[in-house]
């Protein structure tokens, strides 16, 4: 008997913060921060850009990336980011991860 209500895998990959680490260093890559500004202004990880998963024009700033690029996104545990991870999946974008545990399980130093 088929479950209906079984969901399926997300189409993007969840990392460990240390997976994440690694592979954020991968050249070609985009890291993204969905937090609010004021979260980002707070601390983030080096090279990463703003983009919040909350704000309005989202999915607008979302699809002005390049959708062939590996991308990693992040949050502060990992809640919102998997939200954002999966609506870059939606959108097209052939390669995304996810941290999980954000920047809370986060080791390495915050740039300001």
């Amino acid at each position: 008997m088929l479950n209906f209500f079984k969901s399926s895998p997300p189409a993007y990959q969840n990392l460990t913060p240390a997976q994440f680490a690694e592979a954020r260093r991968r050249p070609g890559t985009v890291l993204l921060d969905v937090r609010r500004p004021d979260e980002f202004a707070g601390g983030h990880l080096p090279g990463a850009i703003n983009i919040d998963v909350t704000a309005p024009d989202y999915a607008q700033r979302a699809a002005a990336l390049d959708k062939t690029r590996p991308t990693y996104v992040y949050c502060r545990s990992g809640a919102r980011s998997a939200k954002a991870a999966e609506q870059l999946t939606k959108a097209g974008f052939a390669n995304v991860a996810n941290m999980l545990g954000g920047v809370l399980d986060w080791s390495e130093p915050l740039e300001r």
